[in-house]
């Protein structure tokens, strides 16, 4: 949706303002979206012990809170993106730091699937709803999120799902790639994007598809 607004400029010159207001609606579902993400994480780490988030000012439904410029900017220029990292001392959490954080990391993508699910009864339950509306950019966006949050490179929530449910020593050999996970997954979004690999966009496809004909009867990607 987003990608495809920016890359046919004849859409800006055609209709400019039909361009502007989906851009609006865009821009709101994806502050939306955000907000959910991160807002679920600092929650989760607070009942779970920690009040790291909340004494940074992370509990909070504000999306000023929980912007990234740089999440930000990549969701406008390749369409994948984060929020601003939630504050998190893993040491704090119950059950130990392993299965803690894996809990806190489930939380942010788990929140937007939810979210995405309630949003889309909405439009599912008052028929006939117009199927491009905020209502569906919010399903998607949230169903966007929640599944490239899934995938298991750090810093990525999946990473942290993952580190929580492999034995000891599989997890010890798994964290040595922390480092480089955030260079990796600039490269697998960019040559997704740019070279034309399809490599990121074919693993996101069918589960994208799967919950927005799930959750409002439309598959969106």
């Amino acid at each position: 949706m987003l990608l495809g607004l920016i890359r046919d400029p004849s859409q800006i010159l055609s209709d400019p303002l039909g361009f502007m207001l989906a851009l609006l609606e865009i821009v709101i579902s994806l502050a939306v979206a955000i907000t959910v993400h991160e807002f679920s994480h600092g929650y989760i780490a607070y009942k779970l012990g920690d009040s790291t988030a909340q004494r940074s000012g992370r509990l909070s439904f504000n999306p000023l809170a929980h912007l990234d410029p740089v999440g930000t900017l990549m969701l406008f220029l390749v369409g994948f993106g984060w929020g601003k990292p939630v504050p998190v001392n893993p040491y704090y959490l119950k059950y130990g730091p392993r299965t803690g954080m894996a809990l806190v990391g489930l939380a942010g993508p788990a929140s937007n699937l939810v979210f995405g699910a309630a949003v889309g009864a909405i439009i599912m339950l008052v028929p006939p709803f117009p199927e491009e509306t905020i209502l569906a950019y919010i399903v998607f966006y949230n169903v966007l999120l929640a599944v490239f949050n899934f995938i298991p490179i750090p810093p990525l929530d999946g990473s942290n799902i993952l580190m929580g449910i492999l034995p000891r020593g599989l997890a010890i050999s798994y964290s040595r790639i922390q480092r480089w996970g955030p260079a990796i997954l600039i490269m697998v979004v960019l040559l997704d994007q740019f070279a034309h690999t399809g490599i990121l966009t074919y693993v996101m496809r069918y589960p994208i598809n799967f919950f927005t004909r799930l959750f409002m009867g439309e598959a969106l990607f």
